[in-house]
């Protein structure tokens, strides 16, 4: 029977997020200062609280992207993957892809993050398919907003049901791979789960379902 591994990107198949990352790789350029870097900070805290309306902060964060050109913007992330992510992949996350790949599963990174943040990391493992959170492109250029829905909690429920069922693959067969308690969705649905470097509260959640925790820091 056909299977789906799914991964999430942050604090997963990297040992940290990715957001900041970014921010640290534009205020390095020179392109924000210190009071973006502190609204993100504020975005991550709830975001990691669960509390997070992730459209509106979409929205937000994308503004800064209005105008930009598709090709720029896939340029510069893999500038920034290679400059600041691709060292946080951990041998865990490369291994688990390893097994799963040589099971012939189905490999997706399944993440709230854009296809071209996630994209040079699915390259780079050799992960063929992306559900994340797409964004609106006209001409070639970004609008600055993303298409409903994003790929975050029931969102990423949502997404990833569809592409699941038109490759005639099923949840109940699927292996997903978090550190989230936003998640908890697609955890719950999947028939097998593995919560990875979990959050205080996804760590109990875990416990109490029998799922297996691991910790991918090396």
């Amino acid at each position: 029977m056909p299977r789906a591994a799914l991964f999430d990107m942050d604090n997963t198949l990297i040992r940290i997020n990715s957001a900041r990352l970014f921010t640290k790789y534009r205020r390095d350029r020179g392109e924000i200062g210190f009071d973006h870097t502190l609204r993100v900070s504020w975005w991550l805290l709830r975001y990691w609280l669960g509390n997070l309306d992730a459209e509106v902060v979409a929205k937000k964060a994308l503004g800064d992207y209005r105008g930009t050109k598709e090709l720029d913007m896939i340029a510069m992330c893999d500038e920034w993957f290679n400059g600041y992510v691709k060292q946080h992949i951990t041998q865990a996350a490369r291994a688990a892809v390893r097994a799963h790949r040589a099971r012939g599963d189905t490999l997706v990174i399944a993440s709230s993050a854009t296809p071209y943040v996630a994209g040079p990391l699915a390259r780079e493992l050799e992960i063929d398919h992306l559900v994340c959170s797409d964004l609106v492109v006209v001409d070639g250029v970004l609008t600055g907003d993303v298409l409903n829905p994003i790929c975050y909690g029931q969102g990423k429920l949502k997404k990833v049901q569809e592409f699941l069922g038109h490759r005639e693959l099923t949840l109940q067969s699927a292996t997903f791979y978090s550190d989230s308690i936003t998640d908890l969705p697609l955890l719950d649905a999947v028939g097998t789960a593995v919560v990875v470097n979990p959050d205080a509260r996804l760590w109990l959640k875990a416990r109490d379902r029998g799922w297996r925790i691991e910790r991918w820091t090396k």
